[in-house]
């Protein structure tokens, strides 16, 4: 019932529309006036005003024909750089970028699904409870525009983004908490060569906490990395202040507010000893979310998966995504893989195949609810 050449070219449409980061505003357009056609019921969120972009959340409804709970698929509408002027190409049944930019099926993919599935559901009759729709804004680097979701508007009890590696049939049922960590570390300055011994660096002091500190691979729940250093302005200057910016995640909270509690005693230790200070700021950047089999939204996504012929595997990530958010709205939500491949990159990329197969994905999961 999907039809190809027609999900093929909304895709392509919808990558060849600009669509960075807080600029979603081109293709919000176009997708709002593509969910009126189905009979959506479309609003716009305040968002946009909060987060520095010139649109806000797509929040759109369809009006069901059966007493069944409301089911909610989402979304994210912008893209990280290099994407702009993306020129997508069919290549053996691949789509990729002709250009040095990405595809965009991260997360354009989930969205032309999202809108086939459903279309699909409206032409053929198919019976269905109401269906609500979140298309958001500044997912990549923050999930900033779920975090400001006007999600008081939303009345469903189980939820699908579509914004996941992996094969349609992939379903993502648990994903981590993460900890932002920024330091800066004040030393004194001096000259290098003439009074060293005036001087206490901030580079040594951030070294000898890092290399005290348990980084990347923790355990099988948690990750923690130092990921950017910089200060110092001479080699003839002892350094007196270094910023640094790290993260710990882990799917158990409990073992990350120890990682990020060992992250922020190894710094504040080093300067102590050394006679510097560290001015250490974290912050909780999303919370976790852990659902099993046994959760109505699984069960209905392992049924729709089995009813299609996919491979049905359910798995953690050390990702964040707006499923995350979404969790915390009380709205119990998993993410599926949609087959997007090396996303992030100039070799991103996806299969005429996977996107198909995640649009029937998509009516199926209608259906099954």
């Amino acid at each position: 019932m999907v039809n190809e050449k027609r999900l093929v070219s909304e895709f392509m449409e919808l990558v060849s529309i600009d669509s960075i980061t807080k600029k979603e505003g081109d293709v919000a357009k176009v997708i709002t006036k593509k969910l009126e056609a189905l009979g959506a019921e479309v609003y716009i969120d305040k968002a946009g005003e909060k987060v520095g972009s010139n649109t806000g959340n797509i929040i759109a409804k369809i009006k069901g024909n059966l007493d069944k709970p409301a089911i909610l698929f989402s979304a994210h509408m912008d893209t990280v750089v290099p994407g702009e002027g993306v020129r997508p190409i069919i290549k053996d049944g691949i789509i990729y970028s002709e250009t040095e930019t990405i595809l965009g099926a991260d997360d354009k993919g989930g969205i032309a699904a999202i809108l086939e599935g459903i279309r699909v559901v409206k032409e053929n009759g198919i019976p269905h409870g109401d269906i609500e729709v979140v298309f958001t804004i500044a997912e990549e680097g923050g999930l900033f525009g779920a975090k400001n979701l006007e999600h008081e508007k939303l009345t469903a009890k189980m939820g699908y983004v579509l914004d996941s590696d992996g094969k349609p049939g992939t379903i993502v049922v648990k994903g981590p908490a993460q900890d932002k960590i920024d330091v800066i570390i004040k030393g004194k300055a001096a000259h290098a060569g003439v009074s060293p011994e005036e001087g206490v660096s901030a580079i040594i002091i951030a070294s000898k906490a890092i290399a005290e500190m348990k980084l990347l691979r923790i355990d099988e729940d948690t990750t923690a990395n130092i990921g950017v250093i910089s200060g110092g302005t001479a080699t003839n200057i002892v350094t007196d202040k270094v910023e640094i910016k790290g993260e710990a995640r882990s799917t158990v909270e409990e073992k990350l507010n120890l990682q990020t509690k060992h992250m922020v005693e190894s710094f504040e230790r080093a300067a102590r000893e050394l006679g510097g200070e560290a001015i250490i700021t974290t912050e909780r950047v999303y919370s976790a979310f852990n659902l099993t089999e046994n959760d109505p939204v699984v069960q209905n996504a392992i049924k729709a998966a089995e009813n299609l012929g996919f491979n049905v595997v359910l798995k953690a990530t050390g990702g964040g995504s707006d499923t995350n958010i979404l969790n915390t709205y009380g709205i119990p939500t998993v993410n599926l893989g949609i087959g997007m491949v090396k996303p992030h990159t100039t070799n991103e990329q996806i299969s005429v195949e996977d996107l198909v197969n995640s649009a029937k994905y998509v009516t199926e999961l209608i259906k099954t609810i």
